[in-house]
């Protein structure tokens, strides 16, 4: 067996003490009273080996199923998509993966570059007029969003409609309610689309944004120009959530009047894994940009007229007074944010276009093949994009196992959304599947149908 690796031995412990005029390590805890103190070892295990330590890590570890072991068809905000290679290259060379906040522009002219790229991209993909260097994750940015769209209006209430994540929306409300923001919550139609009358309903002189998701949670398609025209209406701003490989295809928010765009950024190049670390993005017109949170990459002349990339407009609390910050947002998830620059340069637009393109096709041909298994109905009549919805005969959750042990991740089970859809699945397709796995999905669902009802 090989020895363990202990960074300390006793002879060390024995000096360390004699340095500073101890008896024994116990004497350091002298201060803490004994009716506070364990008064026994804990109850672990003794101490492993390097290779027994290894081992059991493996064996941890091996009870996790990553979803390249199985056929996913989840979605739901996160997504399974090819990310090229030159990705994981890029972004594991140590000058960036070690890379910290580029406080200082004379030794960091490489990463904000590299932050001024993902920002041009990001106006370029939503049609917006400015971008900053990136948040959290996409309930983040939603959140920010809309604490952008009160403090420009100087109003305090926010209209979500119930078609953006639910996640997203838990997210939204608990931002707002430290700051007194009402949020309205407004059902969706049942076509899967905004409800324009209930939002209209909703809309007024106190309401600062209006924000929706498309495509929606539920995998349908919004139509951006009339929810814009709702919110103008009434002073309010529009708040897009898109997802971004949809702008392969779909209009940008830019286009049909969004104020504000933000969202995801993991469909671009950022694995899954297991729920994150992921990255928000978020756009808006200029004559918001003193109300975005973070900071921002810019591009102007050093004192010799040599191109020089600077941070600027830092209205975060840690550079101006707290009671003038727009948000205490103390990251920009660089790391991430340049796997979302690098699969874009990859890409291009027309790549980008033909992803989401493959995208669009195969979830409509899976769409219509689990259409015909006996029982099985697509509730939603609006157009979608990827993904959407299904009602089974019988309760999603077993159908979910049965599939699981065919090697099938059937989908996102909406019940964990709302225990009035016990029989909704929520189904996505990406650019990842073949039609031969396409075909697998329909039979095994079919079977497991047939099985549990």
């Amino acid at each position: 067996m090989p020895h363990p690796y202990l960074p300390l031995t006793d002879h060390d412990r024995a000096a360390m003490l004699k340095a500073i005029g101890e008896p024994a390590v116990d004497s350091l805890f002298d201060s803490i009273p004994p009716d506070l103190r364990l008064g026994r070892p804990l109850a672990l295990p003794g101490h492993l080996s390097e290779m027994e330590l290894a081992r059991e890590f493996g064996r941890m570890a091996g009870a996790n199923r990553p979803v390249s072991s199985l056929e996913s068809y989840l979605g739901a905000g996160a997504y399974e998509h090819y990310a090229p290679s030159v990705v994981r290259h890029v972004l594991g060379r140590s000058e960036f993966y070690t890379s910290y906040t580029p406080y200082q522009p004379e030794l960091t002219q490489g990463m904000l570059q590299a932050i001024w790229e993902y920002q041009s991209m990001v106006c370029l993909l939503t049609g917006m007029d400015v971008s900053n260097a990136s948040l959290y994750e996409g309930g983040h940015a939603l959140a920010e969003s809309c604490l952008m769209a009160c403090a420009a209006t100087g109003r305090k209430k926010v209209v979500l409609a119930e078609g953006l994540h639910p996640e997203y929306r838990q997210v939204v409300k608990t931002y707002a309610g430290p700051q007194g923001i009402q949020v309205v919550e407004v059902p969706q139609a049942a076509s899967g689309a905004a409800d324009l009358k209930a939002l209209e309903a909703h809309l007024d002189q106190d309401c600062a944004a209006l924000a929706f998701m498309n495509p929606n949670f539920f995998g349908c398609l919004e139509s951006g120009a009339d929810l814009a025209g709702l919110a103008h209406s009434k002073g309010a701003l529009l708040v897009a959530c898109v997802e971004p490989v949809s702008l392969g295809l779909l209009a940008p928010p830019g286009d049909f009047g969004a104020d504000i765009a933000c969202g995801e950024g993991q469909p671009l190049g950022i694995p899954l894994s297991f729920g994150g670390p992921w990255v928000g993005f978020i756009a808006c017109r200029q004559a918001l940009v003193r109300r975005m949170p973070g900071r921002i990459a810019g591009i102007t002349d050093d004192n010799r007229g040599q191109r020089a990339f600077v941070l600027t407009l830092q209205t975060r609390e840690q550079h101006i007074r707290r009671e003038k910050a727009t948000s205490n947002i103390c990251t920009n998830q660089t790391l991430l944010a340049l796997a979302a620059t690098v699969t874009l340069s990859a890409l291009g637009p027309v790549g980008l276009q033909e992803v989401a393109t493959q995208c669009l096709s195969k979830a409509h041909y899976l769409a219509g093949l689990v259409s015909r298994v006996p029982g099985v109905e697509l509730p939603h009549a609006a157009p979608f994009f990827c993904e959407f919805t299904l009602r089974l005969p019988v309760e999603s959750a077993g159908v979910c196992r049965a599939m699981r042990g065919q090697g099938i991740l059937a989908g996102v089970e909406l019940s964990r959304f709302d225990k009035a859809r016990p029989r909704d699945l929520l189904v996505c397709a990406t650019e990842t599947k073949t039609r031969a796995q396409l075909d697998r999905y329909a039979e095994v669902l079919a079977r497991a149908i047939k099985e549990a009802a």
